[in-house]
């Protein structure tokens, strides 16, 4: 979008802004499977004109159908780790054949996805910092929840 030389006159930070807005306005329209007069009414409401409003609804019609299998894919809640495995990794040197000695820590979180009971995992690789800092954040959030669950 940001290449397309019909819009190089528009600020890039309003560019994105517009096309996150119309991401979560078709998103929200297949979610909530919306009709052609539901979604002419909230553009109405947020003063587009008649003819871009019939051009979206022209578009969003033809692509409705993609849409919704693509947003079915996706599934309802949220993917739950139910276990974690790590090993460290210490690369000795780099393909140049210089000596590195950097140890890195490769973590993979067994996940779930209720919806569908497919079990993908997800593999990273990360410093010891790095992994620090994602346990830091855990416990974080942990004591967070702990906290909002007692209230």
């Amino acid at each position: 979008i940001l290449d397309d030389p019909d819009l190089k006159d528009i600020d890039p930070t309003v560019l994105k802004h517009c096309h996150a807005a119309a991401a979560m306005c078709i998103l929200e329209a297949g979610k909530q499977k919306a009709d052609i007069p539901a979604i002419s009414t909230c553009l109405e409401d947020c003063k587009l004109d008649k003819e871009r409003i019939e051009q979206f609804c022209t578009e969003y019609q033809k692509n409705k159908d993609a849409l919704e299998i693509l947003l079915g894919s996706i599934g309802r809640s949220p993917l739950h780790i139910t276990d974690v495995s790590w090993r460290l990794e210490y690369q000795i040197k780099n393909n140049q054949l210089h000596k590195t000695y950097q140890p890195s820590y490769l973590v993979t979180l067994n996940v779930e996805n209720s919806d569908s009971g497919s079990h993908p995992d997800v593999s990273f690789s990360c410093t010891m910092e790095q992994l620090q800092d994602l346990v830091g954040k855990l416990k974080d959030a942990a004591k967070s929840l702990e906290r909002a669950t007692q209230m």
